[in-house]
């Protein structure tokens, strides 16, 4: 019999998606991609995270991505999974400056977006990491703050409630380790090594995406490091 065809999980986002500060791993992402590929029946994954951008950005490389990514002919990937919103909460210029991208245009871009996905693939959407305000401005620009990245996750959250998506918060989780400004880089807004391996440990058990991929329980407590 010919060999069963595997899942496919495409991953959009921004840089926490392609990995920056983690040098030892390569980021959540990639820690996660290996983790399955260890694991028979297991999805493949494609990280196709881009610095710096932000809602609308991923938006536009939605329709390009998933169309090249089915592997065979007339096939197109079985999942996506959309990891962003932390760059469109940056204010521009001051600390009360305007943001990357307000609150009612990321919502709606967002629901739009969802409309968009959910037409192509199943979808499940990631929440958003802390950042040290003492460290900005990021890029001697940017200013990112946890009130504003509370604020844009949940819009992500109010978004995927409305269109019956699976959402995974991470802000107040990561938030309440009090060790989670060492999971930062010195810029203050990047996951380094352990900041990464830290969001990998979540999405790796969130049982959404396990009964998507089809994993069974057992693999739960099977982590790659």
């Amino acid at each position: 019999m010919p060999a069963a065809v595997p899942r496919k999980l495409i991953v959009l986002g921004d840089s926490g998606v392609y990995g920056w500060g983690d040098p030892l791993e390569g980021g959540w992402c990639e820690r996660l991609r290996r983790h399955w590929m260890g694991l028979p029946q297991a999805p493949v994954l494609y990280p196709l995270g881009v610095r710096g951008d932000g809602l609308e950005r991923v938006a536009a490389r939605l329709q390009a991505e998933v169309a090249c990514r089915g592997e065979l002919r007339r096939q197109q990937p079985h999942g996506i999974l959309l990891a962003t919103g932390l760059n469109d909460s940056a204010r521009v210029g001051r600390p009360d400056g305007r943001p990357q991208l307000e609150p009612e245009g990321f919502l709606y871009g967002l629901k739009q977006l969802l409309l968009r996905a959910r037409a192509r693939a199943p979808v499940l959407v990631l929440g958003l990491t802390p950042v040290q305000e003492a460290a900005m401005p990021f890029a001697d620009v940017l200013w990112y703050g946890l009130e504003q990245v509370r604020r844009y996750e949940g819009l992500l959250e109010e978004a995927c409630l409305e269109a019956d998506v699976p959402f995974l918060p991470l802000l107040d989780e990561l938030l309440a380790d009090p060790d989670w400004p060492a999971w930062l880089c010195g810029d203050g807004l990047h996951l380094n090594s352990e900041g990464h391996r830290q969001v990998f440990e979540r999405v790796q058990r969130w049982s959404a995406l396990l009964e998507w991929a089809g994993l069974q329980p057992l693999h739960l407590g099977t982590a790659w490091r």
